[in-house]
Formats: structure tokens, sequence, C-alpha cells
């Protein structure tokens, strides 16, 4: 009898699942040519079915094909990694004929990329392949056992050599999954090592929220509602706990421990901290990097305080780099042109770089291609 009640119970959630595969079969969906993509879903039932894509402004509504299915065909796009999302009925999905799926924040997207110039470097290419470990550090800041990423180039475990750092922090929502899967982090080191423009390095991707130990799923919580904004984001502790990372990555690798061999880069979220970290330890870093970084300080706490005064201090110890990249048309744009002025009234030298579009993915694959040929030169 609860055998019979299982197999009740099971048998709508199978019609469900036949049903959604049958709406999807038979159509192979993104299709990429002459830099053209082409996208074909089909949902027989639904109203209205909007394509919402980092490669446009807004959502537009996908047109209904002779065979009934929805279509839609972009203009010729430049290189790049692009993302997008269908809108069914009101519902946010993944294409589901398309097996390139990837998760940003709590949300799945679908994926796809045209190469050339600087974006082949996004395509794994046959040659030598760094390696990427899950490392556990204490942090007695955050009172925590913290999940991060670190990359080591191909030939570091068959060698004595030791090697300079990057930092590479991740935007709000994000992990330390982040920069490897969306940013292609990794795949972008190997090619650019291996060209020899980028020295070898080791690369660390921690988890950049205060209230988050690891990625979804790797935490004593298991499966829990992803939540964009978490709490604590701005609240000085990732600052304050930093050294912990750096003193757990120069005791479990070869490092060049010193000012000279480090560097730190974040996007979005990650540019706010990578600001406020490097100003509050100047004698640490002699590169930074701020990819479309938020800026202004969103508590009146002391680590965010006095900032005039500690890029001074930045600027008068190691400092060989300050690197701004930003989209004309992204959000925090007006935050980057006073951070601009008030570098300009210090007399601080940077390098700033202005691309198109907004706040996306694109852009900081791109900004990170353009800023690691300039570290530990």
């Amino acid at each position: 009898m609860n055998m019979r009640r299982i197999l009740l119970g099971i048998v709508p959630l199978l019609c469900v699942v036949s049903v959604s595969r049958a709406d999807v079969k038979c159509l192979t969906s993104p299709r990429i040519h002459d830099n053209i993509v082409e996208i074909e879903v089909n949902f027989p039932h639904a109203h209205e079915v909007l394509l919402c894509a980092d490669w446009l402004a807004e959502p537009v509504a996908m047109s209904v094909a002779d065979n009934g299915s929805r279509y839609y065909q972009s203009d010729s796009l430049g290189p790049g990694f692009y993302t997008y999302t269908l809108r069914v009925d009101g519902v946010t999905i993944a294409d589901p004929t398309s097996p390139y799926v990837i998760r940003n924040v709590g949300q799945l997207y679908t994926y796809f990329m045209i190469g050339g110039e600087y974006a082949d470097n996004y395509q794994v290419q046959d040659v030598p392949h760094g390696s990427v470990t899950m490392c556990w550090y204490q942090s007695s800041v955050m009172d925590a056992h913290r999940r991060m990423m670190v990359y080591t180039p191909a030939g570091y475990d068959d060698s004595d050599e030791r090697y300079p750092v990057l930092y590479l922090l991740h935007g709000m929502g994000g992990d330390e999954t982040a920069w490897d899967e969306l940013g292609r982090a990794t795949v972008i080191l190997d090619n650019l090592i291996a060209s020899g423009s980028v020295k070898p390095m080791i690369v660390v991707m921690p988890n950049g929220n205060a209230m988050q130990k690891s990625s979804p799923a790797y935490t004593a919580k298991g499966v829990e509602v992803v939540n964009f904004r978490l709490p604590d984001s701005y609240n000085g502790e990732f600052e304050r706990g930093f050294g912990e990372i750096i003193s757990y990555v120069d005791s479990h690798y070869r490092t060049q421990a010193n000012a000279e061999g480090r560097a730190i880069a974040g996007l979005s979220m990650g540019g706010y901290h990578s600001h406020y970290i490097s100003a509050n330890m100047p004698e640490t870093f002699s590169y930074v990097g701020l990819f479309s970084p938020a800026i202004d300080a969103r508590t009146k706490l002391d680590i965010y305080g006095d900032m005039e005064r500690k890029l001074q201090e930045l600027h008068d110890a190691h400092l060989r780099l300050y690197w701004i990249g930003i989209g004309e048309s992204d959000f925090l744009y007006n935050e980057v042109v006073r951070l601009r002025e008030r570098l300009d009234t210090m007399k601080f030298p940077y390098t700033y770089f202005e691309s198109g579009g907004g706040h996306v993915w694109s852009n900081w694959q791109y900004y990170l291609t353009l800023f690691l040929p300039m570290l530990f030169r």
C-alpha cells in the first residue's frame, strides 16, 4: 500500500518532465555562424517568451517561426563570452536546449563564446595547464573555516621556484568559484602564460562575503536558498581579515612573500575590497586592479575613512600599477569618475581603461586579459 502511494506520487512528476522534454525536442540552440547567434526554443503553450541577454539593452520578444518555435537571430557580435536567459510567461530559465549552463549567484544562465582577438584566450587550448585547489583556512576575524580556490601554474609541482601572487576577488553575490567558472580566469591564465605574455603566477580566489564560508552547498547548511544580497558585505570584516589569507598562502605555497610579488584585483564589490584592502595595507601590494569597482564607502567605519592619507601612503610605498577599468554604461560609472577626480587632485598616477557595455562578465574577462600582462615585470 505504501509503495502504491509512492508510485502514484511519482507519476505526475514524470508526466511533467515528459511534457517539458517534448517541448524542446529536435531543436539545437544556440547556433553560431559568422559571429551571429540563433536561439530557437519550443514552448507551444506559452503566451510570451522574452530573451534576456547581456548583449541587449533590454529583453526582446522572440519571434514565432514557421514551425511554431520561438526564434531569435542576433546582429553580428564581436569576440567575447555571452550569457542569456529566457523569460517564459514571467518565469526566468536557462535555455533548455543547451547543456552550456553556468550559475551566477542564484540564477542559471546559458552561455556561448565567439572567438577572435582577445576572446581566443577564453577557449581551452592545447597548452600546458595549471591546477586549481580548493583550500580551507581559519579566519579568527570571521570566526570560521572559509574556502578559497588557488590556481598554480603549469610546472609548479615540478619546480622549486617561488611565484608572485595575484589575489583575485569576485563581486556581490558571487563566491570563490565565480572567477574560475564565470570569468574563465584559469583558462585565460593558462593561455597567456603559455604565450609568454604573462609571468607564471599563483592566483588566489577567496570568498569575499563576510557572512559566507563558501559557495552554496559546501557548508554544513547543505542546500539552501541562495541570497544575492548577503548581510555584512561592507562591514569591514573581510578587509580586516585579509592578512589571514595572505599568511595562509605564504605558509602553504612557494610565494614571493613581499610587495613586489603581490597584486590584488577585483570586480564590483571585489573592486571595492581591493581599493580599501590595498589602501589599508600599503606595504603589502605593488599592483592594484579595479574592474567596474564600487568605490563610495557603504558604511562609516575607520577602515573606509581617511582615504587620501591612506592612498598617499600606498603611493609612497611600493606601488607600481593602479589600474581602473569601467564600461561606459556601467551603473558604477559615476563612482569611478569621483575616484579619478580624487586621484587627479592628489596627482596619484593610475592607468584608466574605458570600454563599451556595462556591468557584465564580458568586460571583466577582457579587463583581466589587459591587466595580467602588466604584473610582476
